[in-house]
């Protein structure tokens, strides 16, 4: 079965199954009724066999609270069963949308922590929001007007004062609760991400933390946030707290309210007394299913938050969208494969541009450097082109099948060879072979990289994933930093088999680094300053190789 897709998280993608929520909800209340009826039935049957009636007068009520207690049991489960599976299953077309969303957007600058707890945490969301919220709140609504109504037909004033203590532990209380936490609430969402953001920096930076005796300072920003987050959890769990001591009292007014109206009306003769241990003890099992719904009020304001952190990532400008129509990147069949770039103003959401008024351009068979010191935006650059940032202003066009060198390009735990392949999921061995030793790698295929490269070198890391660039035969070449860790002569040598390659197949290469032996092997310099001059191209040399500016380290 197809599911639905839906850009707008929440409620709309809960209600693309109505069927299927509504068998839920019911499943719920007839758990819930069944509850509220086996305890009703049992005092209904206690009161009556205290009068000793023959044992056949019995046998219906007495058959009633078995059916009510195997009847509870069975369609509790069977509302878990669906509920929990209407759960999943929105949860899965949830995260492959925002996941299909995350990787075309702009969105590939932001923390990787708290992207991946929008992916993982905030996504599970739309689970409380079926389970803990929807199914609970629907059912016990209609419970609590089934419940009502018949405790009225047996003791109007009993049934008055059960309707109002509905009202305090099913409105009242949940809405107080949700008030008083709103705004904890609303934090426990981004606390995590960034809790997220930094335990993932910590974990990443550790060796280097760890060389340079920079734990504390570590330490200190992850307990302080972990600080943040614990408070706020705990106002939460204090109006939970408080709902449920409203929520008990009302239960008690509405027990002791009915003990005395009814035996009002037993002395009147009105309620007959087998009756009056119906309206005294029902509200408690009633009160018992109104007890989830401070709960629910809770997760109602944790789901909204989570699902609204979702919802930026699902309705952030997508690559290729009218917005980035300045980024194209064409099939060179008929076009040679070139890098144009004019006037260009490139930056990460959120920050001033950190790139402006560049002019760029790279024919065919072309090598240009890009350099400048670190954070003058040289990979603001190469993610503009690759079309993962709308430009600023200005346009940045690749013309080609177009191939990215990243300075942190990722390895996964597999072989070589299926990291290799990752470039062209057809190639077969012999293919991967050849790229390996274009790459200059001599290592054997079925070699485990391990988690993030860990058992190979960063030089080795860093040629596997040049390797994975030349199978993709692609003639539009970026590549950022392709000599970082490797020796002087692995580096000459492997640029010696890059420019050749190049070479012959007419591709234009940028080149973004810090080398300036690599940079003075390209046939143009362009130097990026630091800052950026607003509105003009001052700064911005294009110079021949052999007047390499000096280059930071």
């Amino acid at each position: 079965m197809n599911e639905p897709h839906c850009r707008t998280p929440g409620t709309a993608l809960v209600v693309s199954r109505p069927r299927q929520l509504m068998r839920a909800v019911l499943l719920g209340a007839l758990a819930s009724g069944a509850g509220i009826a086996l305890l009703g039935t049992a005092a209904w049957l206690l009161s009556r066999a205290a009068e000793r009636p023959p044992i056949l007068y019995l046998m219906v009520a007495i058959v009633a609270v078995r059916a009510f207690g195997i009847g509870k049991g069975v369609l509790r489960y069977t509302e878990r069963l669906d509920s929990h599976d209407l759960a999943l299953r929105l949860q899965t077309v949830l995260r492959l949308d925002t996941w299909r969303a995350l990787t075309q957007s702009t969105w590939v600058g932001r923390h990787g922590g708290d992207l991946l707890s929008r992916l993982v945490n905030d996504v599970e969301a739309i689970q409380d929001l079926v389970v803990r919220v929807i199914v609970p709140v629907a059912s016990a609504g209609l419970v609590a007007v089934a419940t009502t109504t018949v405790i009225t037909l047996l003791s109007p004033g009993a049934g008055l004062l059960l309707a109002v203590s509905v009202a305090l532990a099913g409105v009242v209380m949940p809405w107080l609760a949700a008030r008083l936490a709103a705004r904890s609430i609303a934090s426990l969402a981004p606390l995590r991400g960034e809790l997220a953001t930094v335990a993932a920096e910590a974990s990443d930076a550790a060796p280097d933390l760890v060389a340079y005796g920079a734990t504390d300072a570590v330490v200190a920003r992850l307990a302080a946030v972990d600080t943040r987050l614990r408070r706020a959890e705990q106002r939460a769990a204090w109006a939970s707290g408080l709902a449920g001591f409203g929520q008990t009292l009302a239960a008690g007014v509405a027990v002791l309210g009915g003990l005395l109206v009814g035996a009002v009306q037993v002395f009147a003769g009105v309620l007959s007394p087998v009756n009056l241990a119906v309206v005294v003890l029902t509200p408690l099992a009633l009160h018992e299913v109104l007890a989830t719904l401070p709960a629910a009020a809770l997760a109602w304001h944790r789901s909204h938050s989570a699902l609204g952190r979702v919802g930026e990532v699902l309705t952030a400008p997508t690559v290729g969208s009218p917005d980035n129509l300045s980024v194209v990147a064409t099939d060179t069949s008929e076009v040679p494969p070139s890098i144009e770039i004019a006037d260009l103003s490139a930056g990460w959401p959120g920050s001033a541009p950190a790139v402006v008024g560049l002019d760029l351009t790279v024919q065919a068979g072309e090598k240009a450097a890009l350099v400048g010191p670190s954070g003058t935006g040289k990979t603001t650059v190469a993610a503009t082109l690759l079309g993962l940032l709308p430009p600023v202003a200005g346009t940045a066009q690749a013309r080609g099948r177009l191939g990215y060198l990243a300075q942190d390009a990722y390895l996964f735990d597999t072989t070589v060879a299926e990291n290799v392949r990752i470039g062209r999921r057809d190639a077969g061995d012999t293919d991967i072979a050849k790229a390996l030793a274009r790459a200059r790698v001599s290592m054997p295929l079925d070699r485990l990289v391990g988690i993030h490269g860990t058992q190979v070198s960063g030089g080795e890391a860093r040629r596997i994933a040049l390797a994975r660039l030349l199978l993709g035969n692609a003639d539009v070449l970026i590549l950022d930093e392709p000599t970082e860790h490797l020796d002087a002569p692995t580096a000459a040598a492997l640029v010696d088999d890059l420019w050749a390659t190049t070479t012959d197949s007419g591709a234009a290469v940028l080149v973004i680094t810090h080398d300036p032996t690599l940079a003075a092997r390209c046939d143009r310099v362009v130097s990026l300053p630091n800052p950026p001059v607003s509105g003009t191209n001052a700064g911005l040399n294009q110079l021949p190789a052999h007047d390499t500016p000096p280059l930071a380290g």
